[in-house]
């Protein structure tokens, strides 16, 4: 196995790591996709999403994220997602895909006290 490969695998094992820490305070989701997505070789079953930082919002208008927007979700996904999509796998995603990871991100701009929670 080359050094390349090795940092592949590594690498991968670090995210099925991350992946399986789905954090219960509302800063992680974990999403199975209803149709994977294939990068090469490599398949795609799942993704988690991370509660963005202010700085990750930069360009896109939130009222477009709160309401799903497509355009503002694509924009989204990429920043947010572990393993990190590309833009162009974003755009290819099942539309049922793509709600669930639209509301799991909306879900995190909502303040404790919107979700119910307490704070």
């Amino acid at each position: 196995m080359s050094q390349a490969q090795k940092a592949t695998t590594a690498a991968e094992k670090t995210a099925d790591i991350d992946a399986d820490k789905t954090v219960a305070d509302g800063t992680r989701a974990t999403i199975a996709l209803d149709t994977p997505i294939v990068r090469g070789e490599q398949r795609i079953d799942e993704i988690v999403l991370r509660k963005p930082s202010a700085g990750e919002l930069r360009g896109v208008n939130l009222a477009d994220v709160l309401q799903m927007q497509t355009d503002a979700l694509i924009k989204l996904i990429p920043r947010l997602s572990q393993p990190s999509l590309t833009e162009h796998e974003a755009r290819q995603m099942d539309p049922a895909d793509l709600v669930q990871c639209g509301s799991d991100i909306a879900g995190f701009l909502l303040s404790k006290r919107a979700r119910g929670e307490t704070a």
